[in-house]
Order: structure tokens, then C-alpha cells, then sequence
């Protein structure tokens, strides 16, 4: 068969790509993961007993918009990912928004703050089940994560499997939020964040090995 035979023959009954598969194959993962972290807060931890109060939202919702922000920058640059080539058009700069603002936000905290309470409101109360309780919650959402990503066809899988981390871990924080009592934005800058840090690095030491085609 000659090349140009071949070419017609492989160019027939070609259906155009859905661009939007991928998109949606990812809104169902990340939509399992939320489940899971939900489930985890409602019925393994507990939700705050001070959860009606004005003090207690106003708190929770900081951290959620900390938490959906960076899960809601990475999907945008996960999905971008997941096409060949899509590495070229991302930029790391802005999905650091999220924690620069946390952070911003801490280090005013803390300047208004007498220097005798700072030890208090970095460390918390809860320092040690906030450590160990979002990498655990993330395990679910990670695995969806990976599931979604295996389905296009990433090639930066270091940067892929990092994402996934990073939006596992922003995932399991939003669980995480709806239990923990301690509301110092330093604390949520420290262990927040460095255990959704801490997500992101594991998600691409692991991304290689589950992402390989």
C-alpha cells in the first residue's frame, strides 16, 4: 500500500475530538473526592460544635475560599496538562496566589498580635491532627485525581502528578475545615498549607510511576 493510500485510509470516518470529555471526566473525580472528604468530616471527625456561630463561618469560610481557590486554580492548569503540549502554556506564578494571600493575610495577624500570643496562634490546639488528618483524607481524592489524568494523555508527568497532589490536598483541607476549631490564620498558613504543600510534593514523586503510559 502506498503512503498516500494509507493516509486516506486512516483519515476516513474521523469523528471530531470532544474537547469537553476531559473536563468533564475530571468535574467527576473532583466531585468523588469532595464526597469523600465531606464524608470523612460529617461522619469520622465531626463537624465543630460551634459550627452556627458568626465567629465559626466567618473563619470557616476564609479557609474554605483558601482551600477552593487553589483546587479551583489546579484543575484549570490539570486539564491544560492533560493535553500533550499543555505544559507550555502554564504558568506556576498564579496558582501560588492562594498561599501568598494566606500567608499576607497571617503575617498582618500577627503584627496586630502581642508577640507573647504568636507562639499560640501558629502552633494551635489541633497542629498534630491537622498534620496527619489532610494528607489521610487526601488518599481518596488523590487516587481520583490520578484516575482523571490517566484518561488524557499528560506529558510532564512530574508536574501532572504534582497537580493532582495539590488538589487532593485542597480538597481534603475543605473536609478538613468544617471540623477544626483552631481559626488563626497563621495556623491555617502553617499547617494548612504545608500539608497541602506536602500533598503536591508526594503527588509528583508518585506522578511518574502512576501516570506512566
Amino acid at each position: 500500500m502506498r503512503t498516500d493510500d494509507l493516509v486516506e485510509f486512516l483519515s476516513r470516518n474521523l469523528e471530531p475530538v470532544d474537547r469537553g470529555a476531559i473536563l468533564r471526566t475530571f468535574c467527576v473525580a473532583v466531585a468523588a473526592g469532595i464526597a469523600a472528604a465531606l464524608g470523612v468530616a460529617f461522619f469520622g471527625l465531626g463537624v465543630r460544635p460551634d459550627f452556627t456561630t458568626t465567629h465559626a463561618l466567618i473563619f470557616l469560610a476564609l479557609k474554605l475560599a483558601f482551600a477552593i481557590g487553589i483546587v479551583g486554580l489546579a484543575i484549570v492548569y490539570l486539564t491544560r496538562l492533560m493535553r500533550p503540549g499543555g505544559e507550555r502554556r502554564i504558568s506556576p506564578f498564579l496558582i501560588m496566589a492562594p498561599f501568598l494571600a494566606i500567608v499576607l493575610l497571617a503575617a498582618i495577624s500577627l503584627g496586630s498580635a502581642p508577640r507573647t500570643h504568636w507562639d499560640r496562634m501558629i502552633v494551635g490546639d489541633e497542629w498534630l491532627e491537622c498534620l496527619l488528618s489532610i494528607p489521610i483524607i487526601a488518599i481518596v481524592p488523590f487516587a481520583a485525581s490520578i484516575w482523571a489524568v490517566r484518561k488524557g494523555a499528560p506529558t510532564d508527568l512530574v508536574r501532572a502528578g504534582a497537580l493532582a497532589g495539590l488538589i487532593a490536598g485542597g480538597i481534603s483541607a475543605i473536609g478538613y475545615a468544617l471540623h477544626c476549631t483552631d481559626d488563626s490564620l497563621p495556623f491555617v498558613a502553617v499547617w494548612y498549607g504545608g500539608t497541602i504543600a506536602l500533598c503536591t510534593l508526594a503527588g509528583a514523586v508518585l506522578g511518574p510511576r502512576l501516570l506512566r503510559w
